[in-house]
């Protein structure tokens, strides 16, 4: 479906939804960087996704139905059938004895309403826009659900102990989870595992039994159980067994049918990775190793939320680790402890943020200094004198890829020549599901999932790829013929001459231009590697990072 841009600024512009002067920076930003106006405003706070939504739904002259704050039922999201779903791109959001609604992020596909009126005969159909990205999380119902013991419990129709905490913690730890989410419905709790990046049901509680679960997670991370209405962080050192303790991040909310929990598992197999299993090939191996080793400078790993950027950095900083290096990190939070490392924490209650966090471990005669991330102009500032007065700086940034971090550093205020004579090494990834290893087989390029794929791509990578591979499904993998994830990489080694190319203020183009002669690889052509390895599939690959165009 596409899109007018142009319709869509105006629409943010008249209703407000935007100020006229971040609208103003935007439109001067794009003039030199090749991004989407809207992307960029999204990227930097300007805009939210939900106000975006509304904007577009306007622009397609259908209504907004946003699905985070009225997240349509399990039952009601079965109703239309999988195949059809994500073929038409649709879900049921809401429904009356005489109409329901449908949303979809293509509401104005042809025969759309006729195709629905087949499944809903008698009733009569409404059309809504959602954002992709929460038609994709709402498909997520139609994943089969995991083999969990805490849903045996529940299915035993025992009494629900408060303790069975205990036991979804433990079946998350066993599957590898990253998030445990507890979503409240009328009636029933769900209760979904992000595994691998993707959510799958894990089982569903009869609801009695969810407020005593909820306030023993409250009580152990330290937050009011009297508190119903607003958002609250905390954290648990969970023990596992005698000899191993897992860190947990806990997040509540309240919803419309009952407040929502989320556990981020900060797991400590993560701690065992190191750059080959990560992913890396060995030519970035050496490149990543050899600007560790520089005595002072600066290396930026950037990438969204959930693209495995700590991790690289946490990979890094094991290796630079020794007795005769003073390592100190700044980080939100400090996801895994690691002995010998200095580590802080940013703590907003106390005005303790990156940038005054950083300013004193400059005092704290570090030789390697950690940022958790770059957010704003102070930090980025004091990072980059940091990195020019001594010190070797590792730190995360969110852009779409490893050209663009460039010039949003310059447009955070950061003097060219100063991010030119500090600057080493720029990376950017993103995670790919492993295939199963214990399910994986051959496939041809005839194969009608993957022919669909390989049409959308330029012939010349076509020719690089040889034997495909897939994963059938086992118990090993709960079906989905995935286990585990892989980062795929983008280098930009700063060269004598990117230096130079820095100091001209140059667009994103012009930096990628200059790299991809100098040797670098795209994420999607660092994929292809690993397809050729057998290690994912070119379906993953297409999602997670298809090629430029």
């Amino acid at each position: 479906m596409k899109l007018d841009s142009k319709k869509i600024i105006d629409i943010l512009a008249r209703e407000n939804y935007i100020e006229q002067a971040d609208l103003d920076k935007a439109k001067e930003y794009i003039k030199t960087h090749n991004v989407l106006i809207t992307d960029y405003l999204l990227s930097e706070g300007m805009l939210t996704k939900d106000l975006l939504g509304q904007a577009i739904s306007e622009s397609l002259g259908v209504l907004y139905a946003d699905l985070n704050t009225h997240e349509p039922s399990k039952e009601q999201v079965l109703k239309i059938p999988e195949k059809l779903a994500r073929e038409l791109r649709v879900v049921l959001f809401a429904e009356d004895k005489n109409s329901i609604t449908i949303t979809s992020d293509n509401p104005k596909q042809e025969g759309l309403e006729s195709r629905l009126q087949d499944i809903f005969p008698n009733k009569k159909i409404k059309i809504t826009f959602s954002v992709t990205e929460d038609i994709d999380n709402v498909f997520s119902y139609y994943s089969k659900s995991l083999d969990t013991r805490f849903a045996k419990i529940i299915e035993s129709k025992q009494r629900v102990a408060p303790e069975i905490i205990d036991e979804i913690i433990k079946d998350g730890l066993t599957l590898k989870a990253s998030d445990i989410h507890f979503e409240p419905d009328e009636e029933t709790v769900t209760i979904r595992f992000r595994i691998d990046g993707v959510l799958h049901e894990a089982g569903i509680m009869p609801k009695e039994y969810y407020e005593n679960i909820l306030n023993r997670v409250k009580v152990q991370s330290r937050m009011r159980i009297d508190e119903h209405n607003a958002a609250q962080d905390g954290s648990i050192r969970y023990q596992i067994d005698e000899n191993s303790k897992v860190d947990l991040r806990i997040s509540v909310v309240p919803t419309l049918n009952g407040e929502k929990i989320v556990i981020r598992i900060l797991a400590e197999y993560v701690k065992n990775l190191n750059f080959g299993n990560l992913g890396l090939s060995a030519k970035h191996q050496e490149i990543l190793q050899e600007a560790a080793h520089k005595p002072f400078g600066m290396i930026i790993v950037s990438g969204p939320t959930g693209s495995g950027k700590t991790t690289t950095l946490y990979s890094l900083i094991k290796l630079l680790n020794k007795p005769d290096v003073n390592i100190t990190t700044i980080e939100d939070p400090a996801e895994y402890k690691i002995s010998g490392v200095n580590q802080i924490q940013i703590n907003n209650q106390t005005n303790l943020t990156f940038a005054k966090g950083l300013r004193s471990i400059v005092r704290q005669d570090p030789d390697i200094i950690l940022v958790g991330e770059i957010r704003d102009e102070e930090t980025a500032e004091i990072a980059v004198n940091a990195a020019l007065t001594g010190h070797l700086l590792l730190s995360t940034f969110h852009s779409n890829d490893a050209a663009t971090a460039i010039p949003r550093l310059l447009d955070m205020g950061v003097e060219p020549f100063l991010l030119s004579s500090t600057l080493e090494l720029v990376v950017s990834q993103r995670l790919l599901r492993r295939i199963c290893e214990n399910c994986r087989v051959s496939i041809n390029k005839e194969d009608k999932v993957v022919s669909k794929f390989i049409k959308n791509i330029d012939k010349k990578y076509i020719d690089r790829i040889g034997t495909l591979y897939r994963g059938k499904g086992c118990n090993i993998c709960n079906g989905t013929g995935y286990n585990g994830r892989i980062a795929v990489y983008e280098f930009i080694s700063i060269s004598a001459e990117m230096q130079d190319l820095i100091l001209q203020n140059p667009s994103k183009q012009q930096i990628w231009n200059l790299a991809q002669k100098q040797g670098s690889d795209s994420l999607f052509e660092d994929g292809l590697e690993k397809i050729k390895s057998g290690v994912t599939t070119l379906e993953e690959l297409m999602r997670v990072s298809p090629p430029s165009k």
